[in-house]
């Protein structure tokens, strides 16, 4: 009896332990995020515009970030999408750690190095991609010395290259009044990568790979059928030709 007892005591202590560590998590989580959109919000009131929209922006006079995308001016600030929009980011993994016979780990920073007379010089690359979920888009990558500058520089042309995408409920064993897949068939090409893709109906999900996912997710894209050809595992080229195929959602041709 006394070891029975002292097995529920454990059991109990463990289920407190997981419950105070699901705690902290989750405080953590959320201190995280707080500190990001105060500092988010430090730096829009501490923007100091240099362009013509920037400055319409701060002033109140843009208040929406189609009106600058559909007046056909190039965004040079990211501070302008940062104000206009809630975004969400991504990292691709671009990347592959040390593995044997090629068998390494994916991950989200590519490292190369140049030869010199001082050795050998290394930088990473990365790539990111933002969206607010409502139809807005942007890939964007970056290359510093250092992994947190490389991200940084990433997400800043990610925002510089926001677009907006059609939506529409296309499939034709789907009779539902609500945008979720792509309006028709369209095709994206970037070197050897090619990709195509087509409406599905309500309740299929998103049948493609796990970058080309993240991407449509932060798309707003729930349902699409996707098929691909060629060097898919260069993420570079397969990012690239989704965001082509993505463009060509705004043309009214099928």
């Amino acid at each position: 009896m006394e070891k029975k007892e002292n097995k529920t005591e454990e059991n109990k202590g463990e289920e407190i332990t997981e419950s105070t560590e699901a705690v902290k998590e989750v405080s953590f989580s959320e201190r995280r995020l707080k500190e990001r959109e105060e500092e988010m919000h430090n730096k829009i009131a501490s923007w100091k515009p240099k362009t013509e929209i920037g400055r319409a922006v701060k002033s109140g006079k843009i208040k929406n970030i189609d009106e600058v995308l559909s007046g056909g001016k190039k965004i040079l600030e990211p501070e302008i999408v940062d104000s206009l929009m809630h975004l969400e980011s991504d990292l691709l993994s671009i990347g592959q750690a040390k593995g044997k016979f090629g068998g390494g780990k994916r991950r989200a920073w590519r490292q190369t190095q140049r030869k010199t007379q001082e050795g050998n010089v290394l930088s990473f690359s990365a790539m990111a991609v933002v969206g607010d979920k409502k139809d807005h888009i942007g890939l964007g990558s970056g290359k510093a010395a250092e992994t947190l500058p490389a991200r940084e520089k990433s997400l800043r042309d990610a925002k510089l290259n926001i677009f907006k995408i059609n939506k529409d409920c296309a499939h034709f064993d789907c009779a539902c009044d609500q945008k979720h897949t792509v309006p028709y068939t369209v095709e994206g090409k970037c070197g050897s990568v090619r990709i195509k893709l087509m409406p599905a109906p309500q309740g299929t999900g998103l049948v493609a790979g796990n970058e080309v996912k993240k991407i449509l997710t932060l798309a707003g894209i729930t349902d699409v059928y996707s098929v691909t050809d060629g060097s898919v595992r260069t993420t570079f080229n397969l990012a690239k030709a989704c965001i082509m195929a993505l463009k060509k959602t705004t043309k009214m041709e099928k």
